[in-house]
């Protein structure tokens, strides 16, 4: 996962965003080369007599297609957490929907969750309760932790 920090005079602004390492157009062409080798090889079992293979090969790039889809949706997820004007943004985009969400720092308290071997972070205001850091790793999540909780305690 892929962080930036930027943190100034004005305020402090972290954005965490999943690491992507293929671009979209570069995927197809994987997708069209899965495709081509598939299909050849459905072919040459046809061609030989043995038919049934080419649904099962339609159906294969058919699921293949399907999680690419689901992969690249996912691909533009990210957090933004900024300190700014007195006030905690947390920004959170998920498969496009992006929600938004203004928290007092007075009031807002940072908590773990374990769950198994996982530390999940959630801030807490109020009866809202709102988790973050869910695109880092295990270290990553607790810098981040440490980093909230020097802000939140000035």
């Amino acid at each position: 996962m892929h962080t930036a920090a930027t943190v100034s005079e004005a305020g402090f602004d972290l954005t965490i965003k999943r690491n992507c390492s293929i671009s979209p157009q570069d995927l197809l062409g994987v997708l069209a080369l899965a495709m081509c080798v598939s299909f050849g090889i459905a072919c040459a079992f046809a061609w030989f007599g043995a038919w049934p293979v080419l649904p099962f090969a339609g159906i294969e790039m058919l699921a293949l297609a399907a999680a690419f889809y689901v992969n690249g949706r996912r691909a533009g997820d990210y957090e933004r957490i900024a300190f700014a004007g007195g006030r905690l943004l947390v920004e959170a985009c998920d498969a496009g929907c992006v929600a938004r969400h203004e928290l007092d720092p007075r009031w807002t308290r940072l908590h773990e969750r374990r769950l198994g071997g996982e530390v999940r972070l959630l801030l807490r205001s109020g009866e809202s309760e709102l988790e973050i850091g869910r695109h880092l790793i295990a270290e990553r999540r607790a810098l981040l932790a440490a980093s909230l909780r020097r802000r939140l305690s000035h």
